[in-house]
This record gives structure tokens, C-alpha cells and sequence, in this order.
């Protein structure tokens, strides 16, 4: 389902900050943040493949403290 984004003035989204992300987190429905009008940013929820487990995406090095074999100049 599509949700039309609100909107919220700047000085309204410093004060209540924690509370709109925990709102559109909820909701799902984005919030666009205003200065003067103009708007300046879009609040939206992650998606759910976005924020999964990280098992497995580290690769671990044996050994990170011997010198490597590759030639490299340090400039000049």
C-alpha cells in the first residue's frame, strides 16, 4: 500500500525527532521535513531485507600484522 508522505516544519521535527521515527517506523508512512516551506528531507521507513542478519558478511584474515609482499612507493 502507497502512503502520501506528511509534512512537518523543521523546528517541530527537532522537537519531536525520536517519536516521528518511532511514528513512520510503525506506520510506514514517510514524513517530508520542511525549512520555510521549501522541503529539505523525507523521513521513511527501512526496508525489511535492508536491516537483516550480518552472519557471514565479515571475512576474517589470518594474520593482519605481517608485512604484505606487494612494492609500494611512498611517493617523490
Amino acid at each position: 500500500m502507497v502512503h502520501r508522505a506528511r509534512t512537518i516544519g523543521a523546528a517541530e521535527f527537532k522537537a519531536k525527532c525520536l517519536a516521528i521515527l518511532e511514528d513512520v517506523a510503525a506506520t510506514g508512512v514517510p514524513i517530508v521535513v520542511t525549512k520555510r516551506g521549501r522541503p529539505v528531507a523525507r523521513v521513511e521507513p527501512m526496508e525489511a531485507e535492508a536491516t537483516g542478519n550480518l552472519r557471514g558478511s565479515v571475512v576474517r584474515e589470518r594474520d593482519l600484522l605481517s608485512p604484505v609482499d606487494d612494492a609500494w612507493g611512498a611517493g617523490a
